[in-house]
């Protein structure tokens, strides 16, 4: 059963009902990522894991995401969308009960492999529900798409809040808090069960994997083999040499499966844009709180988190009025993004009110806000004879490249960039608090930022401080050498801000050259296939 291509509205008769069971399920997978990242310090205090462990639990499930989202992607179109949801329903359960089972025997393993499950669970389903809705609704995937993302916001707020009010207010047991996820998790079980999902219009015209795989081609595999080397050099302890050989025996696989077809050009230019959306998102996601909470309070970090993420939430639910009120097409709506992403960064850095931060970083919610969906629109609309596959690794390119890249980039600058603001305020007090290890990320030359323990002391006489006194009193508790150790890291912070800034400002010159290609073609176009599996052009969108 396959949607007819005409119209706006998907002529699926269950079509709305299994947009929100996607939604459903998307919910399931934030609340449950937004959980398990607030309980990282009840495991480190229970079982005595250092930083870096618990760095490598929770970086496991962003790794198992990948996994999940490019396998079920390979694999939708073949068995059907509805027996992926049974693994990734089964997965989820199963990652619950082996987690819960973490005790003072082992506990490192059983949490590692609890979360990695929890991971490629999340994965399977997002390798359902992206091309699930872009095959219901063929002519507003921008739209749905969009309202389909919205529950990763709204997830992340319902889970933090849990979080903060099950652990910080009634100091509940971390497995009560992990076992919450689970009633997202029937609900989306619920809503999908006796549904029958349609289709993808190649799976439909009966294109084979091979033939989805040619447009991806050696140039868009080589896209993912990169983020894969990185991963199987840092995430599994290998050299990077050895990272690259495991990389380029795929690429090489690719290559046979393809006939060595070098793919098409622009989705090269997607995948690569892509890896930068996951890099400047879901990268910054995991350090703006701890910038924010640094600058001012912990409290308020929370509040201007939570508040970006209910914009985000509600505004996903707008781009089908955005498109046709401003005469936007998807890449135009990415350029208009990105500028305001970059805009929001640059205007972080210089924050010193809350007033001011509230601004900034709506503006940069406000860009953040459609890149995701839209890029997965875009893809969609535009090779349609990859079926599922090419928006599955899209997702994978840009999960794996927040874990890989996003994250340990940004930790990277600003430990550089605190590091050089003490070493050049008080050479003293950098010989005292530098860190013993220095921090490497890719080519750039080894960095030598604060020593975390060292740091986490100030932080956390300064966070007491703040608690039982004026706000603009709260230096007088610290000494002179830790205030200019604490000023160098709010430098730091400000200066990694304005470097990320650069990648959305990158991100836009890419989107400019897109829309004056698509110009250049007469406009951008949905396209679809017809009977003999071609592709002839749809309806054209605003440029």
């Amino acid at each position: 059963m396959s949607p007819t291509p005409t119209g706006n509205v998907s002529t699926v008769p269950h079509a709305k009902r299994l947009l929100w069971a996607g939604f459903a399920a998307i919910l399931a997978t934030a609340v449950g990522f937004a959980i398990r990242g607030g309980i990282l310090d009840n495991w480190g205090a229970e079982y005595g894991f250092t930083a870096t462990q618990l760095g490598a639990i929770g970086g496991t499930g962003l790794s198992g995401f990948c996994f999940g989202v490019i396998i079920g992607g390979l694999v939708a179109d073949k068995i059907g969308y509805g027996k992926l949801v049974v693994a990734a329903f089964v997965m989820h359960v199963l990652s619950a009960i082996v987690t819960l089972s973490a005790g003072p025997e082992n506990p490192y393993a059983i949490l590692y492999w609890g979360t990695f499950l929890f991971g490629v669970a999340n994965g399977t389903l997002e390798a359902v529900a992206n091309p699930l809705v872009a095959t219901l609704f063929p002519h507003n995937r921008t739209h749905y798409l969009n309202i389909l993302h919205a529950a990763w916001p709204a997830g992340l707020v319902l889970g933090s809040a849990l979080g903060w009010i099950l652990d910080d207010r009634f100091h509940l047991s971390w497995k009560i808090q992990l076992s919450l996820f689970l009633i997202p998790t029937a609900v989306y079980g619920w809503m999908f069960l006796g549904q029958k999902a349609p289709r993808s219009e190649a799976s439909e015209k009966g294109i084979g994997l091979a033939e989805m795989f040619k447009e991806v081609g050696l140039l868009g595999s080589l896209v993912v083999c990169y983020l894969l080397s990185l991963f199987f050099a840092n995430a599994l302890g290998l050299s990077q040499n050895t990272g690259y050989m495991i990389a380029g025996a795929l690429l090489l696989a690719v290559g046979v499966i393809t006939r060595f077809s070098l793919g098409s050009f622009l989705l090269f230019i997607l995948f690569a844009t892509h890896l930068l959306v996951g890099a400047v998102e879901l990268g910054t996601d995991s350090w703006i709180q701890n910038i924010t909470g640094n600058l001012f309070s912990s409290q308020q970090g929370k509040w201007l988190f939570i508040w970006t993420s209910a914009l985000m939430f509600a505004l996903r639910f707008c781009a089908d009025w955005i498109e046709r009120h401003l005469k936007l097409s998807p890449v135009g709506l990415l350029l208009v993004c990105a500028l305001l992403a970059s805009l929001g960064l640059a205007l972080t850095s210089q924050i010193n009110s809350f007033g001011m931060a509230l601004l900034a970083l709506s503006i940069y919610a406000i860009g953040k806000t459609f890149f995701w969906p839209t890029m997965l629109a875009v893809a969609s609309d535009r090779f349609p004879r990859t079926g599922a596959l090419a928006i599955s690794i899209m997702g994978g390119i840009g999960m794996l490249s927040a874990g890989v890249i996003g994250g340990p980039g940004l930790g990277y600058a600003k430990d550089r960039f605190a590091g050089e603001e003490l070493a050049g305020a008080n050479p003293a007090a950098y010989a005292e608090y530098r860190s013993p290890t220095p921090s490497k990320f890719l080519f750039f030359a080894d960095a030598t930022g604060l020593d975390g323990r060292k740091f986490g002391g100030i932080a956390e006489k300064l966070a007491a401080a703040r608690n039982t006194a004026d706000p603009k009193a709260a230096y007088e508790a610290l000494t002179p050498i830790e205030r200019t150790v604490h000023e160098a890291s709010i430098a730091g912070d400000r200066r990694t801000l304005r470097a990320d800034a650069f990648v959305p400002a990158f991100m836009a010159v890419v989107y400019l050259a897109l829309l004056l290609y698509f110009k250049s073609i007469g406009g951008y176009r949905v396209l679809h296939l017809n009977t003999t599996g071609s592709r002839p052009s749809s309806a054209r969108v605003a440029p």
